[in-house]
């Protein structure tokens, strides 16, 4: 006998609003749909009001976790509207905040996966792990969060010798707490249990449909901006992508946790070699030129994209953001598809979903 199961868009297991709809016959998963947009803050809306000191400090606060990115993404499109050259120093430092922003946001992830399928001792060895990367972040922003270390024109604050020290000391401790991590997660019965061959999403419907990031990379899809299209540096550092082959909810985890061994190497790379020279072209409010630009980066959770349209003011005449969780979302009915509703919210889950970015 078959049932529509809801699951949102208010659940206890959701912090954010999304509704699925299951089409089950027994336990089994025959069909879903996914519903979005239950919440609407205005910040496109807000930001042609604001100057663009002033958009940049909004769009950080479209997503608590990626706050860096979205600043970032921003005053890129602006500097190319600009013709602005960034600083060297100032591009690894913006490099340095993305790549630590990455390891939070990925062992949050860790975190919260491993708490769905009820491995709670992994959960809290991830979320330990994070409060290792949190207190980098403070070290170099002063914040746990909101960071505001992007002006237009480059990095609002430097790095000191004495806390490049401090973060390259953290990373030694870091990475063996996190080959730990990839031992228990790579070989431990439970996870491999509730996570292989579960919420399968095949190479082809990962290119089909469009997903992106890890998501993406863990169908085999070896998608990455930072490497495809470089910026912020990223082309003077050694790093590989993270691919995984079985499109799995097991695949999204490790690609995962292979990704923050190689925002370490970026880091150290960053810190050892970090230019000499000023971080920024000046703090004073600018004004742009008329014109439009799309700028890309690659996210924790994928490619974000800004467009950007100015008119020669102080203020921008329009702004436009793409976020990742908005792509990756069609793939979750075909994800759902023939598995059990016991793994619906892991499945749902398993995209690292934000709500909040997608739904500014």
């Amino acid at each position: 006998m078959g049932y529509i199961v809801p699951i949102g868009p208010y659940h206890p297991s959701l912090e954010e609003p999304v509704h699925a709809r299951l089409y089950t016959e027994g336990e089994m998963i025959k069909d879903a749909e996914i519903f979005i947009g239950y919440n609407h803050r205005g910040i496109e809306k807000l930001a042609m009001q604001k100057n663009i000191i002033q958009t940049m400090v909004l769009v950080e606060r479209v997503c608590g976790i990626c706050s860096h990115s979205h600043a970032l993404t921003f005053a890129m499109a602006c500097e190319s509207i600009s013709g602005i050259k960034v600083p060297k120093r100032g591009q690894y430092i913006r490099a340095i905040i993305a790549e630590l922003e990455r390891l939070h946001s990925h062992y949050l992830w860790l975190g919260i996966a491993l708490h769905i399928i009820g491995h709670d001792s992994l959960f809290m060895h991830s979320w330990d792990d994070r409060e290792i990367v949190m207190d980098a972040l403070e070290e170099l922003t002063g914040n746990r969060v909101n960071y505001g270390m992007v002006t237009y024109g480059g990095s609002r604050r430097d790095i000191s010798k004495e806390q490049a020290e401090n973060v390259l000391a953290m990373l030694d401790k870091l990475e063996e707490s996190n080959k730990r991590l990839a031992d228990f997660l790579l070989n431990d019965k439970t996870v491999a249990l509730r996570t292989q061959g579960v919420g399968v999403l095949t190479t082809e419907d990962a290119i089909r449909i469009g997903a992106i990031g890890p998501h993406a990379r863990a169908s085999n899809v070896p998608v990455d901006v930072r490497i495809d299209a470089p910026y912020c540096c990223y082309d003077e550092f050694d790093f590989q992508k993270a691919v995984w082959p079985s499109g799995d909810v097991f695949a999204r985890v490790v690609v995962r946790v292979l990704e923050n061994f190689e925002s370490i190497k970026i880091i150290r790379q960053a810190l050892d070699s970090l230019p000499a020279g000023k971080i920024n072209m000046g703090n004073k409010v600018p004004t742009i030129k008329p014109g439009e630009y799309m700028n890309r980066h690659e996210a924790p959770r994928g490619q974000l994209s800004y467009k950007v349209v100015t008119n020669g003011t102080d203020k921008v005449a329009r702004v436009s953001i793409h976020v990742p969780t908005f792509k990756n979302a069609p793939t979750v009915p075909t994800m759902l598809r023939n598995n059990s509703v016991a793994d619906a919210g892991l499945i749902i889950a398993s995209i690292d979903p934000c709500f909040s970015c997608m739904d500014r």
